[in-house]
């Protein structure tokens, strides 16, 4: 079998030039062979970025773009496509986007060789620990405090035990971020797990320690990304004196960086996500990692149903991969709302884990044209 065409799709759903909100744009891929088994991969990253970065054409040694590297490659070859790829683009890859890009293909490669055996996923990667994966839903914070006591509402009447806000104005004022735990606190109670999203936006240790202090009386399960991902000394405070666990990762790549966060850092919970961190191949190193290192992995997942498949495979094969996220954004992108035209099932507070061959998903090609950039 080769691998005959990558096809890169880009979609959007606010036209070009108006501001674009989590989950409202996304990179897709499909690896196409000659045995006409296609895989399904995607990147939730910068569009326009990984698209270049697959498409352009050898600059040098070390300048390949991904599809020119690929063509006429054994897709069933992961490890050594995935080295391949690494080592001929790491002038302008490494990390980062290069990564980005590497992990979308990643993920469809996996898909192809599923679907090649006629086995789903996660029996690839060794095998299903669960039928079934908690999820945790996640939603944007409206503006006004008291209006997030509906929103968080509603999703404790879906099913959720679990629930995580970012984004949007939290973390922009302290106050302001009181009040908005404080009113989804009083309207969920206490029973239902509560973790906050700070997207780094809390700046510095001192601040972050600060709040960490001032919403203890609110029992936060965890708090994300306080501070940037570099901030090795802010990390290391916040993980020995603050209350809540300490979660963060999502913008790291590779098994080199998750390693120095893991040992360095020193994090209750780390937060990788499998359309950036190097894809399966790479998720599956940087979870015995964390293993290792006794620390739970919870992966990041805030876009299309193609992340959360490769996800819920993925956590289904990890003995300990026990809860995952679950976007709660309006965007047609997103999850069940039209891309995937059979998405992971979603009941009670729970993704099934599903057993068709490949990450068992499939696209809807009629929304697709309806949303895509050319």
């Amino acid at each position: 079998m080769k691998i005959t065409d990558i096809e890169v799709i880009h979609l959007r759903v606010p036209a070009p030039g108006e501001v674009c909100e989590w989950g409202e744009d996304a990179i897709i891929v499909r690896v196409h062979t000659d045995e006409g088994i296609t895989g399904i991969g995607e990147s939730d990253s910068s569009p326009m970025v990984i698209k270049a970065l697959i498409e352009t054409p050898n600059s040098n040694l070390y300048c390949y773009g991904l599809k020119e590297l690929l063509i006429g490659e054994n897709p069933l070859e992961i490890a050594r496509l995935w080295q391949k790829m690494y080592w001929s683009s790491n002038y302008v890859g490494r990390r980062g986007a290069g990564i980005h890009a590497i992990s979308a293909i990643d993920i469809a490669l996996w898909d192809i060789a599923a679907k090649y055996y006629n086995v789903p996923l996660h029996t690839l990667l060794g095998g299903k620990f669960r039928d079934r994966i908690r999820a945790y839903g996640t939603f944007i914070p409206a503006d006004r405090p008291e209006d997030n006591r509906e929103i968080a509402l509603k999703l404790v009447e879906k099913g959720f035990k679990s629930l995580k806000f970012g984004g949007g104005v939290l973390g922009d004022d302290p106050d302001t971020d009181y009040q908005i735990v404080k009113h989804v606190r009083e309207a969920i109670g206490y029973e239902i797990e509560l973790q906050i999203d700070l997207a780094t936006k809390w700046g510095t240790a001192g601040h972050a320690l600060r709040m960490c202090k001032r919403l203890e009386e609110f029992d936060l399960n965890w708090i994300e990304e306080p501070v940037l991902a570099d901030d090795i000394k802010g990390y290391t405070k916040l993980a020995a004196q603050a209350t809540q666990k300490i979660a963060g990762g999502e913008a790291l790549t590779t098994r080199y960086e998750f390693k120095d966060f893991l040992e360095r850092f020193d994090p209750d919970i780390v937060q990788p996500d499998i359309t950036r961190c190097g894809g399966i191949t790479e998720m599956r190193k940087i979870y015995d990692m964390a293993q290792l290192n006794g620390v739970q992995l919870i992966p990041h997942g805030f876009s299309t149903g193609i992340l959360l498949a490769a996800s819920v495979h993925f956590l289904a094969s990890c003995e300990h991969g026990t809860l995952m996220e679950y976007s709660e954004s309006t965007s047609p992108l997103v999850n069940d709302n039209g891309l995937v035209i059979n998405p992971i099932a979603f009941h009670e507070g729970f993704l099934e884990v599903p057993d068709r061959p490949g990450l068992g998903i499939e696209l809807n090609d009629e929304f697709i044209k309806e949303f895509q950039v050319n």
